[in-house]
């Protein structure tokens, strides 16, 4: 398979001044419109008007990366943009917060009557139903996309791995890429080819992240990693529950790397083909250029210390791709 990519080095320009003050201010937020207070301690209260800055403080603590992604994007479409991760991030919660699977399908019946409610005109009083509903008024969303997300995290419910990567595949297709393909209307893009660079970023943001979260689950007595690949190569659960680093594990995790690689090539060769409006939608795949990169750095040790910490640099790497109008 292909080898993950390698670091881009030399870049001297200085961050824009949103994703500066977002990286380095811990208090308010980081552009004009959305207020400084604190965001509302309980989804059941907060200040009045205030669903932007809930939806924006809780898309900053759990999916920075989405965040500074988000700032990137147009005035006209940040604030939906923010809406659209805070519902993605309520419904990844649901799983690592529950200790029995019919408690998960209650919350996820709730998002998806939600939805239907805001396809009504009647979203139920919560800031980021409320907020959603907004979004979809004013950029006319798909339900169709929406509802896509909630059945595919439900069914994800489950804690069993990924029987193979197509498998995994399939999931990110259904959520991660479902985010870029409704970002992609945000924008008033409703492209073609900018919706084929959606799919395969979507499915390399979901390979990805399945990769991040290994040592997190692995402590938890968690293997999500495909299984195929990992009998492939001779690997046990067991062998990454115990945080093992033989070259075998090491092998596993190459190869599923690469196949998050190929699918952000596929997406960039085409890239003359989408619309250059549709590209602000697509700066997530800064975040994963840099941790497949790493990736690379420690010989493929999923374990590493280094592919844990928050990269310091990355709204820097944000700004340096939006300005040379790329992805």
């Amino acid at each position: 398979m292909a080898a993950v990519a390698m670091a881009r080095g030399g870049l001297r320009h200085g961050p824009c001044h949103r994703l500066a003050r977002a990286a380095g201010r811990r208090g308010g937020l980081p552009w004009p419109g959305l207020g400084g207070g604190r965001a509302a301690a309980g989804w059941s209260r907060p200040a009045p008007g205030g669903e932007v800055q809930y939806c924006a403080e809780l898309v900053r603590k759990r999916d920075y990366e989405g965040f500074l992604c988000s700032l990137l994007l147009p005035a006209e479409s940040r604030t939906s943009a923010l809406a659209l991760r805070a519902f993605n991030v309520e419904l990844a919660q649901i799983k690592d917060s529950i200790t029995q699977k019919t408690t998960g399908l209650m919350r996820m019946q709730f998002w998806r009557e939600a939805v239907e409610d805001i396809y009504c005109d009647n979203p139920p009083h919560q800031p980021v139903a409320t907020e959603l509903w907004r979004a979809v008024k004013r950029h006319n969303l798909t339900k169709m996309w929406f509802m896509k997300i909630i059945d595919e995290r439900e069914k994800n419910l489950d804690d069993r791995a990924y029987r193979n990567i197509q498998e995994l595949e399939t999931y990110a297709e259904n959520t991660q890429s479902a985010l870029l393909y409704l970002t992609l209307e945000m924008l008033g893009v409703r492209d073609i080819h900018a919706d084929h660079a959606a799919s395969h970023i979507g499915k390399a943001q979901g390979i990805v992240t399945c990769l991040r979260a290994t040592p997190y689950h692995s402590t938890r007595q968690k293997v999500f990693l495909p299984m195929d690949i990992c009998m492939l190569h001779g690997v046990s659960q067991e062998d990454f529950i115990r945080g093992k680093q033989e070259k075998n594990v090491r092998d596993v995790i190459y190869d599923i790397a690469s196949q998050a690689h190929i699918h952000l090539e596929h997406a960039r060769s085409f890239s003359k083909k989408v619309p250059v409006k549709a590209y602000p939608a697509f700066f997530c795949t800064v975040a994963l250029d840099d941790y497949l990169c790493n990736m690379r750095k420690v010989d493929f040790n999923i374990f590493h210390p280094s592919l844990q910490k928050k990269s310091t640099l990355l709204p820097l790497h944000l700004y340096i791709r939006s300005w040379k109008k790329t992805y």
